[in-house]
């Protein structure tokens, strides 16, 4: 999966004295893309001796083995690069693979500073707090940390058969019945009323799997396998899905690449594993 960036190591601690250095990279963030370029199959990233900007303009995100990564809201852009959406560095499928998952990690962490510039309670100018990764508003004291959403993946297995489908919009390859925890919810009920609103049916044997962080949509993915509990005819939701099928092991089509918990999960069913 694309956390799976062993033997780097991602370091997400918070530290409002971070300094860049001349090799260290700079995110540069806009409307949903972040600016870098595709040569040869390799991701590169403008760093900040390529910049004029002022290490004051600068808010430390995160760092990835030596290498530290700063987010910049400045429209003064070096020259040769490209905003790039998500999806569209995901079609790529680039190397080197610690720096996609720091492209996941750095959209999460840039929308969520973006989106918090202003206090939530009063309107009044947020700034960075000294001693952990929030915002606060100097005048209501109000504190604001970064949003991660809990969602869920849903394995349906049906014996020898998984239950695929594909999104009505958006993500066009295959995948698994998915959705957002909602309030008052656990993660097992997520999977229960998921799994009956988009497809009509009722699990059982709810077991859970493994988690990922999705950057995407500041989500913390959680998988979980279970079997279909009793009849198994789908009542697909045609304004979720366009695709809704129990597809035998051997029939399953994979994702392009091997950066979602879904992938796996799918993989793992094909190969017999589940």
């Amino acid at each position: 999966m694309i956390q799976d960036i062993y033997p780097h190591i991602l370091y997400n601690s918070y530290s409002l004295k971070e300094e860049a250095k001349d090799q260290d990279v700079i995110i540069f963030y806009d409307a949903g893309k972040i600016l870098l370029k595709i040569e040869d199959g390799h991701l590169l990233f403008p760093v900040y001796n390529e910049t004029s900007l002022d290490r004051n303009e600068l808010i430390y995100l995160f760092k990835i083995d030596e290498v530290s990564f700063f987010l910049s809201f400045s429209k003064n852009y070096p020259q040769g690069f490209t905003f790039y959406s998500l999806s569209e560095i995901r079609k790529h499928d680039p190397e080197p693979r610690e720096y996609v998952y720091g492209v996941y990690t750095a959209y999460h962490l840039s929308n969520w500073y973006e989106t918090n510039r202003y206090c939530g309670k009063c309107g009044n100018p947020n700034q960075l707090d000294e001693t952990e990764r929030a915002m606060y508003c100097p005048v209501c004291k109000r504190k604001e940390y970064p949003r991660i959403n809990p969602a869920v993946i849903v394995g349906i297995k049906n014996k020898d058969k998984l239950l695929i489908t594909k999104y009505r919009n958006g993500f066009s390859q295959s995948a698994l019945v998915a959705g957002f925890t909602e309030i008052g919810e656990t993660l097992e009920e997520t999977v229960q009323r998921e799994v009956e609103e988009e497809t009509g049916l009722k699990v059982k044997n709810i077991r859970y799997y493994k988690s990922q962080p999705w950057g995407t949509a500041a989500d913390i993915l959680a998988g979980f396998y279970c079997e279909v509990d009793g009849d198994d005819m789908i009542r697909m939701d045609e304004n979720e899905l366009k695709y809704a099928s129990w597809v035998k092991r051997e029939d399953i089509e994979l994702q392009d690449t091997d950066y979602s918990l879904t992938n796996e999960m799918m993989k793992r069913f094909k190969e017999g594993i589940e």
